[in-house]
């Protein structure tokens, strides 16, 4: 993974000193809460619905062994608020209701401290910290070369890439060089600290789009011409929130060296013509779907004057080799072991028969015939999706040690991906990870959903987001049944900023706000881009709201519906989301507007 040079670590340890400074003339009344609001924001630091957010930058996912201890240190000793806080939170939660499963036996969520939460976006957001500890969370995130720099405002944000970057059989090329290149080109860039609204980048090297590209402000994918030469296939004009938009291709092959000076080109025209009046209007996808060809002409003449002016940021080879220095593979070998417990451990894997399973959808194939990419499931009963105790973070620190060379990485899904495992440790990677409950194989499946913290935490949420999806966990424990069932993205947010990514799920959740009372919108065929979804696109709503407990019972009639209708070809089942787009969204409607109707005539 790439490695901080002393400049990359004069100035995160300088602006962490900078924060502090701020934050002594906040507390000691020298600066307001407005005159400070925008400081604490430019470092990552909200102020959510009871306590200060902090949102970690964790660029393109990658993340060490030693960071993951230092979040470890965070959350067991920072993420802690006062007493009156917890019970105020925990007061409201059980006022606002319980979420009924089968059998009538009740969910009650607990909220928890002591926890980082995995975002989509690859960041690390922590709940609880007190904002006169925030200096000393800020040293000591600058102490392992993290920080919270552009995770918030209207600036351009984290860059992202597909968590298989560097290492998946099916890659044209490793997008990490040039998403750490426009990482470095971005930081507190002069011209666009100020854009019309937070502006979102996401690269892709590989055949198969799993990094979303069509999803966000630009979609980058490397690809190849008919000579061979690299270059980039642009999209611009994605992302969801109350309007949903997939983005268009603005060029179908961009020269790598050009990057920065189209990238520069296609947010100084947004900068200039984005709507600054209205905040649901200003993201970039309104003025491109506005505007059309407009925009793209725009982009093409003020490339051309960049190009004119000298293209002061052209990227040169000697740059690329630079920092793709930094992301040279390490060398792996096989744990050192006494031959006979390996033995006894293979052979009590094997005997396990969810290991079989685990290899089948927790372990993905590498580029290097010898390694494995493995992802640690965190994604169990009684624990937020992607949420991350200290323990557990400390314990993920210690399998990247041992089976993955100090490197893991942050996934879309939430949760963690061991990059360098070698194939040989695999029984020993699962025993492990099984004591530690990260071993689930339910990757790809219904119960690997993805969720925002929702109105337990967030002050913009319409309705609760957890004890939705502890209620359909709950449901689905059985693993022949989620195998049954197969690859289904279940995707839950708690309002319309799409924190959770609800409109690309083949089954997305959205929580909205009903005469001061929390509802549910649900919506069936959203797709995010990847081989197994298609063509990214936003999901069909089924019907009016649903209460929270009726939003299980939609689920299942939803899914009773797609074993009813799919085809089986060869002992295969066919998959949901190709069920639901062969047959039409009309029977799962149905089904889910009837589950509401016998929810309510049963109550």
């Amino acid at each position: 993974m790439y490695k901080y040079t002393d400049f990359d670590r004069q100035f995160v340890r300088a602006r962490a000193a900078q924060y502090r400074d701020q934050l002594e003339r906040h507390l000691a009344g020298q600066l307001s809460a407005d005159d400070f609001r925008p400081l604490r924001l430019q470092n990552g630091w909200y102020v959510q619905r009871y306590a200060p957010m902090l949102r970690v930058a964790v660029p393109y996912g990658e993340i060490s062994s030693r960071q993951l201890r230092a979040l470890s240190t965070i959350a067991r000793e920072y993420d802690q608020p006062e007493a009156a806080l917890l019970r105020e939170a925990q007061d409201r939660q059980l006022a606002l209701g319980e979420v009924p499963v089968r059998g009538g036996a009740p969910v009650v969520t607990r909220l928890k401290t002591g926890y980082g939460h995995f975002t989509t976006r690859t960041n690390v957001q922590f709940n609880w910290i007190p904002l006169d500890r925030s200096a000393d969370v800020m040293e000591l995130l600058a102490s392992v070369d993290m920080h919270g720099i552009q995770t918030s405002g209207n600036c351009i944000r984290n860059i992202c890439t597909d968590e298989l970057a560097g290492i998946a059989p099916d890659e044209l090329a490793d997008p990490r060089p040039f998403a750490e290149i426009l990482r470095q080109w971005s930081t507190l860039h002069p011209e666009f600290a100020f854009l019309p609204r937070k502006f979102k980048i996401s690269l892709n090297g590989a055949a198969e789009d799993r990094a979303a590209l069509r999803w966000y402000d630009i979609g980058l994918q490397l690809v190849r011409d008919a000579e061979g030469a690299l270059g980039f296939r642009v999209y611009v004009g994605g992302g969801m929130g109350r309007t949903p938009v997939i983005s268009s291709l603005v060029r179908e092959f961009l020269p790598w060296q050009h990057l920065l000076s189209y990238v520069e080109a296609c947010i100084r025209v947004y900068n200039r013509y984005g709507r600054r009046d209205n905040a649901w209007k200003a993201r970039i996808k309104i003025l491109v779907k506005a505007e059309g060809q407009r925009y793209v002409d725009q982009v093409e003449e003020e490339f051309r004057a960049i190009q004119a002016a000298g293209a002061p940021h052209t990227i040169t080879q000697a740059e690329v080799d630079r920092v793709a220095a930094g992301f040279v593979a390490p060398q792996v070998q096989p744990v050192r072991k006494d031959a006979r417990v390996h033995e006894i451990i293979r052979a009590d894997a094997e005997a396990d028969p969810a290991y079989d399973r685990w290899l089948q959808r927790n372990v993905h194939a590498h580029r290097d015939p010898q390694l494995r990419a493995v992802t640690l499931s965190f994604k169990r009963l009684g624990q937020a999706p992607g949420d991350a105790d200290a323990d557990q973070l400390a314990a993920a620190a210690d399998l990247a040690d041992r089976f993955s060379a100090g490197e893991a990485r942050v996934t879309h899904s939430q949760n963690l991906l061991l990059p360098w495992v070698h194939h040989d440790d695999l029984p020993e990677l699962y025993a492990a990870a099984r004591k530690l409950g990260l071993a689930r194989p339910n990757i790809g499946l219904l119960t690997d959903m993805i969720s925002c913290p929702g109105g337990d935490f967030c002050a913009l949420a319409n309705a609760r987001s957890i004890p939705i999806a502890e209620a359909i966990t709950q449901r689905y424990q059985d693993l022949d049944e989620l195998w049954d069932l197969g690859e289904i993205d279940l995707n839950i947010s708690g309002c319309i900023n799409s924190c959770g990514h609800h409109h690309a799920g083949h089954i997305g959740i959205l929580g909205v706000d009903k005469d001061g009372k929390e509802w549910y919108q649900v919506t069936l065929g959203g797709a995010d881009g990847s081989q197994l979804s298609g063509a990214a696109t936003p999901g069909k709503v089924v019907g009016p709201s649903f209460s929270a407990a009726e939003v299980p019972e939609v689920v299942e009639a939803v899914l009773a519906t797609y074993r009813r209708e799919r085809q089986v070809v060869d002992g295969r089942a066919e998959a949901f989301i190709d069920t639901l787009r062969r047959v039409g969204i009309e029977p799962f409607k149905a089904a889910a507007n009837g589950a509401r109707f016998t929810e309510r005539e049963a109550a």
